[in-house]
């Protein structure tokens, strides 16, 4: 285990901006808490780690909220996250590993078993979150130091090194401790299975810069309709997911992509096309 770097939460490492980190005591423990309306990350500055630990004290209220870490953070639009949901204590999405790309959180695209799971962690209590991560796994343990909580068997953003920090989503939190290793850490649980991608499914899709979205959309693409567009290859993942997030974010009057493939087939036919999305979609062929 890389030995663990406690930084103070006054330190100036954190660059709290005014206002947002209020000096409190909680259960015996001198702490930090937030205002109710505070929502973002807060990196420490000069902390860059590719594999390494990070264990926070904390303690939430009962509120809706998102409170954790980040990881491998490239900037305030791009990072790896694990919270906990206070209000979902104990339900089959009480904590979630989830992946911001481009400030497009992914937790619609992933979920159930690596990417979510049932935990008992208390309202009101101190407990510790401990987050070892290395290469594309991590293991997450939230209050129980010896059974991972969470086993994540494949981490969405690119192996490289980022920031790490605090994840403030709501109301409620509490920190009295955070600390961080730098280096790799042997994980508890057993390498991960290699996935097997789904027959039949789209390998990849070429992706268009993204524009505003026709109201209503047009029921054929004219000539043209295309010419001008720049475009991002996206390789789908072994469930045949593609996370359109990866190539551009959401914008004000940008909020639209075209993703066009090619389909080749040794005869002319009929086959049936299966496609899941969010949130909207159109279809055209040919």
């Amino acid at each position: 285990m890389p030995e663990l770097h406690n930084v103070p939460l006054d330190s100036p490492a954190w660059g709290w901006a005014p206002g947002a980190v209020i000096d409190s005591e909680f259960r015996g423990r001198p702490c930090i808490t937030f205002g109710d309306s505070v929502d973002l990350i807060a990196t420490v500055a000069g902390a860059e780690l590719t594999h390494g630990v990070i264990e926070i004290d904390m303690a939430v209220t009962g509120e809706r909220a998102f409170h954790g870490v980040v990881w491998r953070v490239r900037d305030r639009e791009n990072y790896e996250s694990f919270y906990v949901r206070p209000h979902q204590v104990g339900n089959p999405d009480s904590v979630q590993y989830n992946p911001v790309f481009n400030d497009v959180a992914a937790w619609q695209l992933y979920h159930d078993d690596g990417f979510w799971a049932a935990v008992n962690f208390p309202i009101g209590e101190w407990f510790t979150v401990r987050l070892v991560f290395s290469g594309t796994r991590a293991e997450v343990f939230v209050g129980d130091m010896a059974t991972p909580a969470l086993e994540v068997a494949e981490l969405k953003m690119l192996v490289a090194a980022g920031g790490v920090g605090i994840l403030i989503g709501g109301p409620g939190l509490l920190v009295s401790r955070f600390a961080y290793g730098d280096g790799a850490a042997p994980f508890v649980g057993a390498a991960p299975v290699p996935a097997v991608a789904v027959p039949g499914i789209v390998p990849a899709w070429s992706v268009s810069d993204p524009f505003s979205e026709p109201d209503p959309a047009p029921a054929h693409l004219g000539p043209g309709a295309l010419d001008g567009r720049t475009w991002t290859r996206l390789a789908a993942e072994p469930s045949g997911l593609v996370n359109l997030a990866i190539a551009d974010g959401i914008r004000e009057g940008r909020d639209t992509v075209f993703a066009r493939t090619t389909i080749t087939s040794t005869h002319a036919r009929t086959v049936p096309m299966h496609l899941g999305f969010s949130d909207r979609a159109v279809v055209y062929l040919n």
